[in-house]
């Protein structure tokens, strides 16, 4: 993988995500982001974003409208945040319900989880395809966005 022909690429959807942009790569993966600011507009909403505990990153567009209700779940079951994103909501929801977690969402996405720990990524769009999830799969990658 090519980092530079990542962050070009990632570049090509600035119009997309005026606001910030983040690029998180390791070994084998690269996720990128172009950032809309809507919900949280500080730094502290930055995409990727990393679950400080697991390592878990996440790379997101849409919206959770239900994001309050499920924080209170999650924060009565022990659940530190350290923003107030419905981004940090939806990964902590993978981290308590992994693929499952799509059943208690409320709204409009498209997301990709990377979980280290297991080396796999969870992809995830709303029912309705609001939020387009597209992808390539060839003999070097696979590319989604």
């Amino acid at each position: 993988l090519d980092k530079n022909k990542f962050e070009d690429a990632l570049n090509l959807i600035k119009h997309r995500g005026p606001d910030d942009k983040g690029i998180y790569f390791e070994k084998e993966i690269f996720l990128g982001h172009r950032r809309l600011s809507i919900i949280d507009l500080s730094k502290a909403g930055r995409q990727p974003m990393t679950d400080k505990y697991s390592g878990a990153v996440i790379t997101f567009n849409g919206e959770i409208y239900n994001y309050v209700e499920l924080r209170n779940i999650l924060l009565s079951k022990g659940y530190t945040f350290f923003t107030k994103t419905d981004t940090e909501v939806l990964l902590k929801c993978y981290l308590e319900w992994k693929n499952d977690c799509v059943k208690y969402l409320n709204g409009m996405w498209s997301f990709a989880i990377w979980n280290p720990n297991e080396r796999k990524v969870f992809f995830s769009r709303d029912r309705f395809g609001v939020k387009p999830f597209y992808y390539c799969f060839n003999s070097e990658c696979l590319s989604f966005s």
